[in-house]
């Protein structure tokens, strides 16, 4: 306020207070407040696996003598394989687990604590005067 408008008024004096009150206005906006990715990430991991596998072969024998010398034989062996296993990989792919991945909604209540002013009119007076009680400017 003015000095004019707290000094007393006389009689060709006038003065327009404006009188304010706060009110209370909310507003919402959406923000995003996070960037997800998801995706899948392939590992991967070597093994070494001993596996055993068996053979079959056909062996011949041959005693070789020396006609000179009867005491004196070779022996000659001869191998042929016949059957033999043989070591088949296959990767099959099993399922771990099933990930589920959904956006879900939801609304809660937040509690807005704020403190309003309002300014309302106060008359002092000096003296004895008289004022009306049913004027709306003078109740509190």
């Amino acid at each position: 306020m003015t000095e004019q408008q707290n000094s007393p008024l006389d009689h060709q004096d006038e003065v327009t207070l404006q009188l304010h009150k706060e009110e209370i206005e909310i507003n919402k906006k959406w923000v995003d407040t996070a960037d997800v990715t998801i995706y899948k990430k392939k590992y991967t991991e070597e093994k070494q696996i001993l596996v055993p596998v068996t053979r079959e072969d056909l062996i011949i024998e041959k005693k070789v003598a020396n006609p000179e010398n009867p005491a004196d034989t070779k022996m000659e062996t001869i191998r042929i394989p016949l059957s033999e296993d043989q070591i088949e990989v296959s990767l099959t792919p099993t399922i771990l687990n099933d990930v589920e991945i959904c956006k879900n909604q939801y609304e809660e209540l937040i509690k807005v604590h704020e403190t309003l002013k309002e300014e309302k009119v106060h008359i002092e007076t000096v003296g004895n005067v008289k004022l009306a009680d049913d004027d709306p400017l003078t109740s509190d």
